[in-house]
């Protein structure tokens, strides 16, 4: 019987023979395998078991923060060290994880144009702060694994032709069949390069100063492996692979969602799980809904994936007051194997992405949808369609912003809308992550916009650390109030078994106005019937509808009021939402 090392090495080297299978290397697959496993400092005398297959490493007190390194700065402090302080005070452990963007020196993109991947950016603070962060909150790191700075050493390097990472990226010629990449943006792919052996032209999926490495040269796959190595060192234990979906590049092909990327992801959950047992991937692949399932492999690939097609859809039914699209889809997607989970977020640093509702949302409808958002000051990031027309891309703007009216126009349920959108996501089977400027309740910034020139600074906001501490001891500020609804819904949510991320859950149907789904506990001894009325008006909710069993007595765990079997119906106030649960014995 083969040794767990062995094993390993068995696996490494078939994930290779996928990924280059129309490669020619200097070196056999097994060696390369052999350079890997050691890079990832595993040793074969420590390596006595397998990682557990269909093991969930998480529950439901999970709840991670997104934010920015810096979204917080306070005079004479480092911003990492702020930011800690922040978790501390105003997060305690109704959140047990925190992902901080980019942190690394970078050029542009707001830290996704990476100089350097093995420092921290100096403005920001150093290692010891990241590994201070680690002791008491779960830490997600970005490996932005697409691309790097054209500012970068590697690329310079390239430029001189010598050198580590001259060899590092992907060029292409213009007369070269092109004509079938996706692309996420509308500046030319191509990027002319003087180099000291001549013209190059350099393959950028998203930027000129993005420049893609090319995954053909193993030496690349090695380095990122020695850098994720590196995080884990720092007590770094999930790993948010971005833009992974362009990473493998075939020409005459789409270059995106590609075998060989797929496979990559298995060879590096292979060997992060065999260094780290507990250590968990997320693949950032803002696709269709479709493609975004593949990602989960069969369980042996992401552990986690972005639940993209969550945001335009909810934002869709608040702003309508209809559920019919976002209760298909809800109905439409597979649970999640154990071993896997939805990463379920609603806003990020990034805007609410449509293409995740293509084939969900028709075009008049996506049409509605950005008018609407146009009208709460929202500003729209623009692609090339296959056909070359330009669609809406995503859309920029604050969550809360997006929130404040529907269709008609803004009202006055702005906060109870923002509340229930919340409320939905914190429910929902998967895991939820929450942005800083959602906890906040953060506006537009239309200020930021204006400096940078681009759309999605507008819900990058700074905070300054004393002016937001006086606002969040107003308990009539804005940011007060959401501070301290969306805190009541995280701390109700971690103490209920029927939350955990792989717990089942099955779409309820309420009728157009009143979305919701049931969720029950690994152990089944707990049920929650989730219920949100999405409209501005009233609902009236037959009890029947929900199949409260009789012999149990239930109650709203937000409001805390008793359900009744005796009553036949229950009014549901407009963006109310319901967490209705049998009391636990």
């Amino acid at each position: 019987m083969l040794s767990v090392f062995e094993q390993l090495t068995e696996r490494v080297e078939h994930h290779l023979d996928v990924i280059y299978q129309d490669v020619d290397l200097a070196v056999s697959h097994k060696e390369l395998a052999g350079t890997l496993i050691n890079t990832m400092g595993i040793v074969e005398d420590k390596l006595t078991e397998e990682p557990k297959r269909h093991h969930n490493n998480w529950d439901q007190k999970d709840v991670m923060l997104i934010t920015y390194g810096d979204s917080i700065e306070k005079e004479g402090e480092k911003p990492l060290k702020t930011l800690h302080s922040f978790l501390k005070q105003y997060c305690g452990d109704s959140i047990n994880s925190v992902h901080i963007l980019p942190f690394f020196p970078y050029s542009s993109d707001d830290g996704f144009s990476v100089i350097d991947y093995s420092s921290v950016n100096e403005s920001l603070g150093n290692w010891d702060d990241i590994e201070d962060i680690t002791k008491d909150y779960r830490m997600m790191s970005d490996v932005v694994i697409n691309h790097c700075s054209s500012r970068s050493a590697w690329f310079q390097n390239f430029i001189k032709g010598e050198g580590p990472g001259s060899d590092f990226f992907f060029t292409a010629l213009p007369i070269d069949d092109i004509s079938e990449v996706t692309r996420p943006r509308t500046s030319d792919l191509l990027r002319l390069t003087e180099t000291q052996n001549g013209e190059k032209y350099v393959w950028c999926t998203f930027s000129h100063d993005q420049v893609d490495f090319d995954f053909r040269n193993p030496a690349v796959l090695d380095t990122f492996v020695s850098i994720i190595r590196q995080y884990l060192d720092t007590g770094i234990r999930i790993f948010r692979l971005d833009a992974v979906a362009f990473l493998w590049k075939k020409l005459g092909t789409t270059c995106i969602n590609l075998e060989q990327t797929h496979e990559a992801i298995r060879l590096l959950r292979t060997l992060i799980e065999h260094a780290v047992s507990d250590a968990v991937i997320i693949t950032e692949t803002n696709i269709p809904n479709r493609q975004n399932l593949t990602y989960f492999g069969n369980a042996n690939e992401a552990h986690g994936i972005y639940n993209f097609s969550l945001p335009p859809l909810l934002v869709n039914s608040l702003v309508t007051g209809s559920c019919t699209h976002l209760k298909a889809w809800l109905c439409s997607m597979p649970p999640a194997q154990n071993g896997t989970f939805f990463f379920n977020f609603i806003a990020s640093h990034d805007g609410i992405g449509l293409r995740p509702a293509e084939g969900l949302l028709d075009d008049e409808e996506l049409g509605t949808l950005v008018n609407t958002m146009q009208n709460f000051g929202g500003r729209i990031s623009w692609r090339k369609s296959e056909t070359g027309e330009q669609k809406a891309y995503e859309i920029n703007i604050a969550l809360y912003d997006a929130l404040q009216g529907t269709t008609k126009g803004t009202d006055k349920w702005g906060l109870e809308r923002f509340v229930c959108a919340h409320s939905v996501m914190f429910a929902l089977e998967g895991i939820p992550g929450l942005y800083i400027h959602s906890l906040l309740g953060t506006t537009n910034d239309y200020e930021r916009v204006k400096n940078t020139s681009h759309n999605r600074s507008i819900n990058r906001h700074k905070w300054q650390y004393g002016q937001l501490q006086n606002e969040l001891a107003s308990p009539y500020s804005q940011h007060a109030k959401v501070h301290a609804r969306i805190t009541e819904l995280l701390n109700i949510r971690k103490e209920q078994p029927a939350f955990h991320p792989n717990a089942t859950q099955f779409t309820l149907q309420l009728g157009e106005q009143l979305f919701g789904f049931w969720r029950q506990s690994l152990g089944r001894s707990q049920s929650i019937f989730c219920v949100f009325n999405v409209s501005d008006e009233p609902q009236m909710m037959r009890l029947s509808d929900l199949n409260l069993i009789g012999t149990d007595s239930w109650i709203d765990l937000i409001s805390g009021e008793t359900i009744s079997l005796e009553d036949l119906e229950y009014e549901v106030a407009p963006y109310q939402s319901l967490w209705i649960s049998n009391r636990l014995k």
